[in-house]
This record gives C-alpha cells, sequence and structure tokens, in this order.
C-alpha cells in the first residue's frame, strides 16, 4: 500500500480545477508520452564529461542528408566533438549515449531486431563492438534507459502491452542480459541514486498509471513508488539523488488535464503543484535539476523547457520561488540538452554552423520567495543572470512574460521509498510519517 497524504489549503478557490474543457466528466485515460525523435537530440552522461548525438552531414543525396553518431566531450577547458560515422549512415531513430570511458552506445534497428554496438574513434575509422540483439516483433517499444550512475552500464527497456522486461545491453557479459519484468506496459525511467541501483518507471495497468522504483540490488524487486489518488495518472518525471527532490506529473489535481508537480523522496511532505508551472498553450518538461542542495531540496534549480508556438525556450524554476525565468537561449541550443553545476551554474549545449559544437554558460541567480506569484521577468541574453534586468542583447528573439501566477497546493501526496528498503539519501527524509493518511490499495 502507497500511504499518502492530503493537504488542503484555506482559499484555494478553484486552483485544482482544469482550465480547459473536460472537466471532473471527462474520461481519464492515460496520456502516454511520445518519445523525442533521436536525431538531433543530445543525450549527458551522468556525470557530465562526455555526452553524443546524431548529427548531419553532406552525403550524395545532397546537403546535410547523412545521420551519424557524434561524440561530445564536456569536462575540458572547451567543448569539442569527435564523428563517429560507420561503414552506412545511420537511421534517424537510432539511439545513441555515451559511456564513462568515452565509448559510444547504439540502438539500432534492421532486419526486425534491435542492435547494439559500442563505437569508439580509432584514426581514421570508427571502431565498433557489437552486443547483441533484441527481437523488435516482441515489443511495442524498446528504448534506452537515461544514462546510469556511474557510466558503466546502459539499460534497455523493452514495452510490451502486458509485460515489461528491462535488460542490461552494456557493461555485463556479452548480450543482452535479463534483469528483470515487470507487469504492465511501462515507459519512463528516472535514477533516483546515485549508485544506479533505484530506477522508477512508469507503469500502465488497470487503465491507470502509476510510478514504481525497480531495485536493481534486489535482483529487479518492484515496489510502488507514488500514488496520489487512487484514479489518478502518476508519473516521475527527474530526479535529484542529493536532495530527494523529485518532479512529477499527475492529472490528480486537475481530472483528465496532468499538471507538472513537485515533491521529496521519502519524505511526509505533500506533492505541491505549483500555479506558476501552468503556462496556457505551452508545454512544460524538466530536462536538469541543480545538484548538491542536500538540505534545501526547495532551493535546487530546475531546468525547463518550455515550447509555445514561437519554439522551444529554457527556463529556470525554483519550489521556493514562485516564477518561471524564461532566458534567450543560445543560437542552435539542442533543445531538452542542459546540465547544472553544484554551484549553480546552467550549462546549454548548442550546434551551428560557425560552432558545431558549443556550451553556453548562464548563472542564474537563486531568485527571492514572493509572496502571492508576480511576473514573470522577462527573457535575458543566454549568458547572462536571470533576471538581472536589461536588454536580452543583439539579435536575441523577443519573448513574451508569463503571466501572472501563484503558488497553490492543488491536490497532494506523500512519495515514498521502494516499500521502505531503499537506502533514503539524505537526512530530510527521516522526517516523521505522523499525520498521513491511507487513501487505499
Amino acid at each position: 500500500m502507497t500511504v499518502c497524504a492530503i493537504e488542503t489549503t484555506a482559499g484555494n478557490g478553484d486552483q485544482g480545477a482544469p482550465r480547459a474543457a473536460g472537466g471532473a466528466g471527462a474520461p481519464r485515460h492515460p496520456q502516454r508520452p511520445r518519445p523525442a525523435p533521436a536525431a538531433g537530440g543530445l543525450v549527458v552522461a551522468a556525470d557530465g564529461g562526455y555526452a553524443a548525438r546524431l548529427a548531419l552531414a553532406d552525403g550524395p543525396g545532397g546537403p546535410a542528408d547523412r545521420w551519424f553518431p557524434e561524440r561530445w566531450t564536456l569536462d575540458g577547458p572547451e567543448p569539442y566533438a569527435v564523428p563517429l560515422p560507420g561503414r552506412q549512415p545511420e537511421e534517424s531513430d537510432t539511439e545513441v549515449q555515451p559511456l564513462a570511458d568515452g565509448r559510444v552506445l547504439v540502438r539500432r534497428t534492421a532486419a526486425g531486431r534491435h542492435h547494439f554496438a559500442l563505437l569508439y574513434p580509432t584514426g581514421p575509422v570508427t571502431g565498433e563492438v557489437p552486443l547483441g540483439a533484441l527481437d523488435a516483433g516482441a515489443y511495442e517499444e524498446v528504448r534506452l534507459m537515461p544514462p546510469a550512475p556511474g557510466g558503466t552500464r546502459a539499460y534497455v527497456l523493452a514495452s510490451g502491452p502486458r509485460v515489461s522486461r528491462l535488460w542490461l545491453v552494456a557493461g555485463g557479459a556479452f548480450g543482452p542480459q535479463l534483469v528483470t519484468e515487470v507487469p504492465g506496459r511501462c515507459s519512463g525511467g528516472v535514477w533516483l541514486d546515485r549508485a544506479g541501483r533505484l530506477l522508477a518507471l512508469d507503469r500502465e495497468q488497470g487503465g491507470r498509471v502509476k510510478a514504481v522504483v525497480v531495485d536493481l540490488g534486489r535482483g529487479g524487486e518492484m515496489s510502488p513508488l507514488l500514488q496520489i489518488t487512487e484514479d489518478s495518472n502518476d508519473r516521475v518525471l527527474l530526479a535529484d539523488p542529493d536532495s530527494g527532490l523529485l518532479l512529477v506529473r499527475s492529472d490528480a489535481p486537475s481530472p483528465g488535464h496532468e499538471r507538472l508537480g513537485w515533491g521529496v523522496l521519502g519524505s511526509d511532505r505533500p506533492v505541491r503543484f505549483p500555479e506558476c508551472l501552468r503556462l496556457p498553450d505551452c508545454a512544460v518538461t524538466p530536462f536538469a535539476v541543480q545538484p548538491g542542495q542536500a538540505l534545501t531540496p526547495e532551493r535546487s534549480g530546475v531546468a525547463l523547457r518550455i515550447d509555445d508556438a514561437g519554439g522551444s525556450w529554457p527556463a529556470v524554476w525554483r519550489p521556493a520561488g514562485r516564477t518561471v525565468h524564461r532566458l534567450v537561449p543560445p543560437e542552435g541550443w539542442l533543445a531538452g540538452a542542459g546540465l547544472w553545476t553544484r554551484s549553480g551554474g546552467l550549462r546549454l549545449p548548442y550546434a551551428t554552423a560557425a560552432v558545431p559544437c558549443g556550451v553556453a554558460r548562464l548563472d542564474p541567480a537563486p531568485p527571492s520567495p514572493q509572496p502571492g506569484g508576480g511576473h514573470c521577468p522577462p527573457a535575458v541574453n543566454g549568458y547572462r543572470a536571470a533576471g538581472s534586468g536589461g536588454p536580452a542583447g543583439p539579435g536575441a528573439p523577443e519573448v513574451r512574460r508569463a503571466p501572472r501566477v501563484a503558488d497553490g497546493a492543488g491536490g497532494a501526496a506523500v512519495v515514498g521509498t521502494a516499500g521502505g528498503r531503499a537506502a533514503r539519501p539524505v537526512p530530510l527524509q527521516e522526517a516523521p510519517l505522523g499525520g498521513r493518511v491511507p487513501l487505499g490499495r
């Protein structure tokens, strides 16, 4: 049973009501997130040392018509890229992932099978180590999990309508090794600790999506992780092992319409759904959390990708604040990619014809909490601090301000550890458990 607490706030008004048509009577089918196309996106290793993506090169069919893997080195004085072309171009749905030793894992689909291999530079050609394959016809979807902490292992989630399987494809013996089976169709994938042991998955079963955690240290043992209500769809989007900060998406506060919220892993704090994250006509997706905030998860910086009719924009938000600070991205920003430093710096990778491998360095100052909400400050230049004022810089695109917002709790729940057996990553999770209300199994 997942133990949850419901928090009510006086004067909440209709903060938990949906803004779009449908309301409480709308059908509550789980909304499966569409995976972003692999081509062009940058995957950053867990330690931030390497990254990898599919890049375009000129070919016989015309300019920029051939996909090839490209490895980025990010932990040196200046970032640089190394192309890893194979004997033939890659398909646009090929997935890539960097390992800690600089090799790049690829997943390709050919002849009805998912093939895995490790690529590495060997001078004029690309070295390749085959790692076996999985039958494509046995699953609805096969995709790489996010880079595992430590960078020596890589996992694949193979999902079917009734059962999903987690496979170890790099870092073990030759060939994919079955780690565990999870009943239901699973998606997502978020690492909860720095040891690469606890993996959160979003499991769809019985018409609902609930986040579960798979303990790889116990042979893939599965436990419930997040349940806000029995009828809600609750997903985990991002986690920071240092502070225990979790970013979640759920339709509990607005039946039929999913909202972005936050909680602290293992504590008795309720999951909150800030009003400032409800941006009209925008899709808001967190992609990086500031590490090192062990005792103050509310002060952790969260990098957001905001997609609207004008394009994709980076933004910064902190749970302690009540505003979303939009930033002007560097030209050629690889949307949805970035990483924080422990000191609070945000790094956004970009690629242009003039700079094929670049990283914009931002230093957003921590905002002070503002009672009652406030206006989102205008976008600022990608090399300046959010909220610093002044012009956005020459040639910067105009970005509209976010609407005036207020922070609200909405529906809420406590986030639990893996059945109480997993190690708690921060002292904050030693909070007393009194005041909880069981909502059911």
